[in-house]
């Protein structure tokens, strides 16, 4: 095999692995259902304005899902709410709220119950599937306490504020790192991460035309 047929081989794979991973690529894969918001400490009386925020693929089914409150105190369950039989809608947030008389005062709330009222703390509130733990957040001073949470327990919420997650498709499994304190709760709502920045569209035509007019030139003959 000659020289330049060499070099145009080598050319054609080179354009290959450049341009194939963005061909193939896809959607990026949508990450677990995760709490996002909680609200544990509303202003003023607690009836039918807390709640807790989750964030997941859209079209997930919450079959065998369930919400749980740990006592801090003690270590045992306080609080249930099965989330079976729900589905989190487009925009991918889904928001558990409480109900006082059958009313709740939480905006974009997707299912509501009665006496969803979770402590102040410090305790913790747990998202199960299928009895098994699949994320929890602890808040309040734990230094005598039972922390049910994941890593570091963020502090006691303030009045009115609420632990909201960073990003809401990001969790590093610990509290601390991934939840910040929002003055204003924004139940429905919920900040994602950047992806990694991909090269233009025709920034990639541009590399692939020229490594191919490259190769060409390279399997082109020369005069005799």
């Amino acid at each position: 095999m000659s020289r330049t047929r060499n070099a145009a081989r080598a050319l054609s794979l080179v354009l290959i692995s450049l341009i194939l991973p963005f061909v193939l690529r896809g959607p990026a894969l949508a990450g677990p259902v995760r709490i996002s918001e909680i609200l544990v400490n509303p202003e003023g009386t607690d009836n039918g304005k807390t709640f807790v925020e989750l964030y997941g693929p859209a079209g997930t089914s919450l079959a065998d899902y369930t919400i749980v409150g740990v006592d801090g105190g003690t270590g045992t369950i306080y609080l249930t709410a099965d989330l079976s039989g729900f589905v989190i809608a487009a925009g991918g947030v889904f928001v558990i709220a409480d109900a006082a008389g059958g009313v709740t005062s939480v905006p974009s709330a997707d299912a509501v119950f009665e006496s969803f009222d979770p402590q102040n703390g410090p305790d913790s509130i747990q998202l199960r599937l299928a009895g098994v733990i699949v994320d929890a957040i602890g808040y309040g001073e734990f230094s005598a306490a039972v922390f049910a949470g994941e890593g570091t327990p963020v502090g006691t919420p303030p009045s009115g504020a609420s632990w909201a997650r960073r990003f809401a498709d990001v969790d590093t499994d610990d509290n601390a790192a991934d939840f910040l304190l929002l003055t204003t709760p924004t139940p429905g709502t919920a900040p994602l991460s950047s992806g990694s920045p991909v090269p233009e569209p025709s920034s990639i035509l541009l590399l692939g035309a020229g490594l191919l007019s490259l190769a060409a030139r390279c399997r082109r003959p020369r005069a005799r």
